[in-house]
């Protein structure tokens, strides 16, 4: 199973791509996207939607998942963060490849057996989970990688506890 993992955002959006074979997982690839805050809203949506369609096409995933975006109480906010994953899922559909979203805090659990890990814990664990030579940077693109790994580990876990 080959997995893209974003971690959207419309400044900064981390993507990592993990492949899992006979329960190895090895990383592919990962990095980011940033877009200036004075481009226009169209534009850094765009520069996403493309990085994503053509990770799609370069590593022609099983999936794509993202990180749920965490949003306080400002509508506002909560309306502009939420066009990035908006704009990955089109990429994905558009592609023909299916889509998931993780909460933080279940990846954060299944990555570094708790849920409310900090960014470092999870960089640290990433790097130990697919034997890299450094910790992933910048943290977007951990995230990324570490939403992959839970995806990609969903279905043996599931088996565990016999769901």
């Amino acid at each position: 199973m080959k997995v893209i993992g974003i971690d959207p955002g419309t400044a900064s959006c981390g993507y990592g791509i993990v492949h899992e074979s006979d329960g190895r997982l090895r990383a592919i690839d990962h990095g980011w996207w940033k877009t200036r805050a004075d481009e226009r809203p169209e534009l850094r949506l765009k520069t996403i939607s493309d990085g994503v369609a053509a990770l799609i096409e370069l590593h022609l995933p099983d999936a794509v998942v993202l990180e749920e975006s965490f949003v306080g109480v400002d509508a506002r906010t909560a309306l502009s963060v939420g066009q990035a994953p908006g704009v990955v899922m089109v990429a994905a559909a558009n592609a023909g490849v299916a889509c998931a979203e993780y909460p933080p805090a279940r990846v954060k659990q299944v990555v570094c057996g708790y849920g409310r890990a900090e960014k470092q814990q999870v960089q640290k664990m990433v790097k130990a989970i697919l034997g890299l030579q450094s910790e992933p940077t910048p943290t977007h693109a951990a995230d990324a990688l570490a939403v992959a790994i839970c995806h990609a580990l969903a279905p043996p876990l599931l088996e565990v506890v016999g769901a």
